[in-house]
């Protein structure tokens, strides 16, 4: 049973949302403001959150810039917005999967299955080279003995280049790997997500670029 937190602004459309995921098995908790979303998550860590894009006092996308400045939590965007630029921005700020308004509450809890499933798929082997550690049964980095906040999808773009150091992964490689349901992903946002990990990583050594980018090729990991 996952800890679900549905964050939705339309009693009706909530309400929904959650009685198909109680039904499923899941405990759910309602919020239907990003204010109280924010705060809610920061005491009560749910282990995954289904954000609607629009919401009042703060939008579903500056909702999910906070909760990824503090924590990995997956993060199921909810959307009636179907340019591509609003998908590929709310992936690039750390969602891990979106919906599109309307949809059938079947689609949305097999969703939520789908990415449980990725995040439960995960192997509990612990592994740790030259300073670099993770734990994939817990999603937890660990650099130069300090922990990293990271989100689903660093974490598995990280994981995917450390299990080959050295090894250049072309973009279209990660996107296979990280993206398993096919969804249409740019170049661009697997970019954007490398730009945010680097950065983390960076921070706590910045004397070596551990994740170098190879020109025209795609990515490695340096140890």
């Amino acid at each position: 049973m996952a800890k679900i937190l549905v964050v939705e602004d339309e009693p009706k459309i909530s309400q929904l949302i959650t009685d198909y995921l109680v039904q499923a098995g899941h405990d759910v908790t309602q919020q239907f403001t990003g204010a109280e979303a924010v705060e809610w998550e920061q005491t009560h860590r749910p282990d995954m959150i289904l954000l609607d894009l629009m919401l009042p006092e703060k939008d579903g996308l500056t909702v999910c810039r906070e909760i990824r400045q503090q924590s990995g939590v997956p993060i199921i965007m909810i959307t009636a917005k179907v340019e591509e630029i609003d998908r590929l921005l709310g992936l690039e700020l750390g969602a891990d999967d979106y919906i599109c308004k309307p949809f059938s509450p079947r689609e949305v809890v097999a969703r939520v299955k789908t990415v449980l499933r990725r995040l439960g798929n995960q192997t509990n082997q612990q592994e740790t080279q030259n300073n670099l550690e993770l734990d994939e049964s817990r999603y937890i980095v660990t650099f130069k003995q300090q922990e990293v906040a990271l989100t689903a999808i660093e974490f598995n773009l990280l994981n995917l280049l450390f299990s080959d150091p050295g090894r250049v992964f072309s973009r279209q490689q990660l996107i296979d790997n990280i993206y398993q349901d096919h969804r249409v992903v740019s170049e661009r946002t697997v970019d954007s997500h490398i730009k945010k990990l680097r950065k983390k990583l960076n921070a706590i050594n910045p004397e070596d670029e551990v994740v170098q980018s190879v020109y025209s090729v795609g990515y490695k990991l340096v140890l």
